[in-house]
């Protein structure tokens, strides 16, 4: 008797990298359909509805959830199934993939993208931990990064602008943050210990990338059972600006201003500070986050 064909649920985000990439959604559905899968497509208009359509098939039965887009994509799929039995495959399509590159799947080729999910459809999915951030009464899971400084005022900033459209909108909030950016007193609660500074970058890590490859914790591993506190505390102008292209290259680790600390859950207090989770809005501080070993499974 053949076995039972599989069912694989698709949700694609047709803005993904502002709609610079609309034929990697129907590519991986005809590709997962040529090899024999039952394919559930959902592309909906917007978000809210992708959301809610994806976790309905979800629940309905599959075998496996794959999301194409960027993180925000691979966050709305980490939070229908984490602590679930369902892996969670990743095409990456989006402006920042730091989760997919994170897990080792090819970055910026399709092809080779959707090469590497149906081989790891047909081997048993890898295990790796999710973090848990708290806001007031929500909880939300994440997989890569949650941003609570001067990254997190550069996302707020270009989320709130409807022009230029594209990656140089974050780049225009970027240097306009620069403009006023200066150190904010944090209280950080680390496993119980309490600790009082003021910090450009405070950062909590799963994964060793944000922000399209911003490496702020070069040495994060995604299943070790911990998150990464990841702090740039006060710093002049000048050097945070000579400091900061030293971040997507890893190599910033050995500046006296710049710390990591293992960590098992976290409380983050300041004012005036948005956090952002894989790149979508949390709210404002006060978070409280913390890991949940092998809570995802992952086609990678």
């Amino acid at each position: 008797m053949a076995a039972p064909q599989r069912t694989v649920v698709v949700a694609v985000n047709p803005m993904a990298s502002f709609g610079h990439h609309r034929e990697v959604g129907p590519l991986a559905v005809e590709r997962l359909r040529a090899a024999g899968y039952a394919v559930v497509a959902v592309d909906e208009a917007n978000i809210e509805l992708l959301r809610r359509e994806t976790a309905h098939a979800v629940e309905a039965g599959a075998d496996a959830l794959v999301v194409v887009g960027g993180d925000g994509m691979a966050n709305l799929g980490i939070n229908i199934v984490a602590q679930t039995s369902t892996p969670l495959g990743i095409v990456p399509s989006g402006t920042g993939n730091d989760l997919a590159d994170g897990l080792g799947i090819p970055v910026g080729d399709a092809e080779a993208a959707i090469a590497h999910l149906l081989s790891a459809l047909d081997r048993e999915p890898r295990t790796i931990d999710a973090g848990v951030v708290r806001h007031g009464d929500l909880s939300t899971w994440f997989g890569a990064v949650l941003s609570a400084g001067f990254d997190a005022t550069v996302n707020e900033r270009a989320n709130l602008m409807t022009r230029p459209r594209g990656r140089s909108r974050y780049i225009l909030a970027l240097f306009r943050e620069l403009a006023t950016l200066a150190p904010r007193p944090y209280r950080i609660v680390v496993d119980g210990e309490t600790l009082d500074v003021e910090a450009m970058l405070v950062s909590v890590a799963n994964n060793r990338s944000l922000g399209g490859g911003m490496r702020i914790v070069p040495h994060a591993a995604l299943d070790d059972g911990r998150l990464d506190l990841f702090i740039v505390r006060r710093m002049s102008k000048a050097r945070f600006l000579r400091m900061f292209p030293k971040v997507f290259r890893g190599q910033h680790a050995d500046l006296a201003e710049v710390s990591f600390r293992p960590l098992s859950s976290v409380r983050i207090e300041a004012e005036g500070v948005v956090a952002y989770a894989d790149g979508e809005r949390i709210g404002p501080l006060p978070v409280d986050v913390s890991v949940v070993p092998g809570a995802l499974r992952v086609l990678a």
